[in-house]
Parts: C-alpha cells; structure tokens; sequence
C-alpha cells in the first residue's frame, strides 16, 4: 500500500462514521446491489443457486437479502471452483501455491492473498482477496484500530514512526498475522512479531529491546504480558492497544485497562471478512461495520455477506459466531450488537521440577491437517502431560500417530518443552461441553473436573455405550 494514498483513501473512510443511519443503508444497499449483480455475471455457483431459489436477474435490485439463498463452510468447499469469479483459479492450484509459498505474506500470482480455514475432511480451505478486496479490508482494519483519533492525529501519530508489536499466531496460515504486516507496512510504521509459540523469557528479552507504542494480539497473550509488567519484569510505555481472535471479557478489559492506562480496542474479524467490527468500552455493544459487510442474525444463526470481496463473494454465508443485534437508531451509522459471544478457551501451561514455566496458546495446536483426522480435542493431565483426544478411522490411526509427533514434538521443541508428555488417544466422537454445547480445544484439568460425570455421560452416551462397556478408546503414547 502506498503510504500517502492509504492516507488519502482512509480519510475517505472514516467520513462513513459520520453518516445518518438512513446514509449508511443506502451506501451498503448500493454495494449489496452492485456484489449480487457481479456474483450473477461472474459466478457460475450464484447464478445457478439463485435461478433454483426462483430468482431472476431483474429481480436482483429490488428483492431483500433475505430472499436470497444461505450458504455455509461446506459448501463453499465442495463448490470452491464454481464460486470463484476468477478465471482459472482453482482450489487445487491454492493448495500447490500453498504448500510451497516462499514466505508467509506472497500473493498467489502477485494478486491474491490466501487465507487458510481448516476444513472437515482435513485439508485446508481458502478464503482469497484479490489486491483491491485486500487493500480495501487494510484500510477497513487501519479505521478500527486507530478509532476515536481524527485524520490529523493519526497523521501525527505515523510520522512518529510507532513501533508495533504483534504478539499472536504469527505465521502465514493465519489471516489476522498477514493482514497486519501488511497494514502496518501500509502505514509506514515498524513492526515486530511476537509468535505465541516463543519462549516466555524471549518475550521479556523482545519487548524490552522493541520498547513498543502498540500492542496488536490476542487478548490471552497481552493478558500475559500485562502481567509481566505488573511483576516489574518488563518495562514499556504503550500508548494503544488492539485485542483481537479471541472474546475479550469485561473482566479482562478491565485489568488490561487498570495495567496499560490507554485506549483498548477490541477487533473482530473473521477469515472470511477480517474486518467486521469494533468494541471500544466506550458504548454499549460492538460497532458493525456495515459499510463494508451486511450481517444478518436469523433465529440464532448469523449470516455474512461481504461487500468488497468480489474475487470470491460470499453472500449470506453461515459464520458459526453468535451475535445479538441492537434495534437500529440514528445514534450511529452503524449495526450495534451484544458482545461477542464467541470462543474462550484456557491455555496449556506447563511447569518442570526447577520451576520453569511456559504455555501453549489454543491457536498453536488448532491448525493440525492431518489426512483422516476429523476432529480432536486436549486434555492437560497435569503441569507436565496433556493428551490430545482423536477422532478418526482406525485405518487412519499409524498415520496419525507419526505425523502427530512430528508436528506436536516440532512445537513442544520451539517452545522450549522437551519435558512435556504428550499422549494421542482415539475415541469414537469428540462431543461438545453438555453445559454450553460447544466444543471446547482445551480442557485443563480443572475444567475437565468441572464437566465431572456429565462428560462422561454424555461421552460414553456419545458412543452408544454405558459404564459396564468398554469405550474403544485406544491410547498410543508419542
């Protein structure tokens, strides 16, 4: 991105903010219009999913959205060629590219950045932005994270020349990680990763030789070093922070506020659209960023359809997020809705005999891509031994293993826990929390003891089995 031109184009957009409501929805009604006739042109998959839903194309300006046909994760897998507007892009030809990209933020062709998302029969999936939906999506994120200051601060504040510290999963695989290098980069600020996977005591030796002005990450992870600060360990005078990829807690902002003493504001996006919304703590809710994206919200079920992605449109896509929307007023130009209820798992932390101790952060073991592994779960038994919990054929199950304590041993390793015991067990299915019917990646033992025998029940119920049976649950040791 060009620094004077992203400056240019993200004054344009933050003049959005100071729409009437009935402003805003004329804006993304006019988007909405031009996206579904672009999907009809170029699309083979909407074409024909709107003619079987009884939808003609002089019927694309005029009927409501919901009219429109949903669509979910699956099938934009299976139908990922038709999908896509780009002539003679093909998921076969992203997965070469991905397997043997050169560095984690290239562009397939120069063009198209490509997010990952992991699918259900194993191998990823991809979410891809050509270079207009990208520089769009920046400068989308760019708004959020600099919210609340006018043009000429934050004029101000880049020719200062801040140092930004990102402290998340930091490789190509992850969206967010891409999205802001390139952003930062785009903004003339310099940069310095911070993988959860380091070392704790390298984080101490980062932050104190970086000294960073910002800190962009994950809630789990600034809470850490919040608490490295607290301790005296680490000294750092932060004048913002952005939280995203996971809830941030009333209770958490609130501690991180108390520590930082600086504006804190909380992202959200997805890999779908990395720029959806904002929560600053200074009103009631989270800000949508209807300018960029319509959210929908239909019996519990919320629907995305993004506005500025045309390489491949996403139109009223199932996102397995729960969101409750606020009654529009003309307060704002944009959707209020309730904080995000999303996922909010715990760490893995791990401690040897001389009192070492470190963790592992969810999104480091979330990501395995394992052919014939369907779905698994952790279970840390103690400070120095966790297991994962694997549902697959049991055809499946040598493979697994191997390429388990490949990949597993490798992470373990780079984060300095060779005494750490890890454990794959095979089950018959990987079953939600009966309490909160989701599916928690980690449970700590606490946690698991907190569950107690309704897990079990609903395990052992899971496998059509009672207590007096044997479960099928096979133990292999990595």
């Amino acid at each position: 991105m060009n620094y004077i031109k992203t400056l240019m184009e993200l004054s344009r957009l933050k003049k959005n903010a100071k729409l009437s409501a009935s402003q805003m929805k004329k804006l993304q009604n006019k988007k909405l219009r031009n996206l579904l006739h672009y999907a009809w042109q170029h699309s083979d998959y909407y074409r024909k999913a709107f003619e079987e839903a009884g939808i003609q194309e002089n019927q694309l300006d005029t009927l409501p959205l919901s009219a429109f046909p949903t669509m979910d994760k699956k099938t934009l897998l299976w139908h990922f060629d038709e999908i896509i507007t780009v002539s003679g892009l093909t998921q076969d030809a992203l997965y070469e590219f991905d397997t043997n990209a050169r560095t984690d933020r290239e562009a397939y062709l120069d063009q198209y950045h490509v997010v990952h998302s992991s699918g259900s029969t194993g191998k990823p999936g991809y979410f891809i932005y050509d270079n207009k939906a990208w520089n769009g999506m920046l400068l989308g994120i760019i708004r959020g994270a600099l919210w609340g200051l006018s043009i000429f601060q934050i004029i101000r504040l880049l020719l200062s020349r801040p140092r930004v510290l990102y402290i998340a999963a930091t490789d190509g695989s992850y969206g967010g990680a891409m999205a802001v290098g390139d952003g930062i980069d785009g903004v003339g600020a310099k940069q310095m990763y911070l993988d959860i996977n380091t070392p704790l005591v390298q984080w101490v030796e980062t932050v104190c030789e970086f000294q960073p002005d910002i800190i962009i990450g994950y809630p789990s992870a600034i809470k850490i070093l919040a608490e490295l600060i607290a301790k005296g360990e680490v000294k750092a005078d932060i004048k913002r922070i952005v939280s995203c990829g996971e809830p941030l807690s009333l209770g958490l902002r609130k501690y991180l506020t108390d520590i930082f003493h600086v504006p804190i504001i909380n992202f959200y996006g997805a890999s779908e659209s990395l720029a959806l919304g904002i929560e600053t703590g200074q009103e009631n809710g989270m800000l949508l960023f209807d300018d960029l994206n319509v959210i929908e919200v239909e019996d519990g079920a919320m629907y995305l359809t993004c506005l500025y992605n045309y390489a491949q449109p996403l139109i009223r896509y199932h996102i397995t997020d729960h969101l409750v929307l606020r009654e529009k007023t003309e307060d704002t130009p944009f959707t209020q809705a309730e904080i995000l209820l999303g996922r909010d798992e715990d760490l893995l932390w791990f401690e040897n005999e001389e009192g070492h101790r470190d963790f592992l952060h969810p999104l480091s073991v979330e990501g395995f891509c394992i052919e014939g592994l369907r779905d698994y779960q952790f279970l840390q038994l103690s400070s120095n031994r966790f297991e994962m919990l694997a549902q697959a054929k049991e055809e499946a199950h040598h493979f697994i293993q191997q390429e388990m304590h490949l990949q597993m041993g490798k992470i373990l390793a780079d984060k300095g826990l060779d005494y750490v015991h890890f454990s794959v067990h095979f089950v018959n299915h990987i079953l939600p929390d009966p309490n909160t019917g989701k599916k928690p990646l980690i449970i700590t033992s606490e946690g698991y003891k907190r569950m107690g025998a309704k897990l079990e029940e609903n395990q052992l119920a899971g496998d059509g089995l009672t207590k007096d049976k044997p479960t099928g649950r096979e133990a292999v040791a990595v």
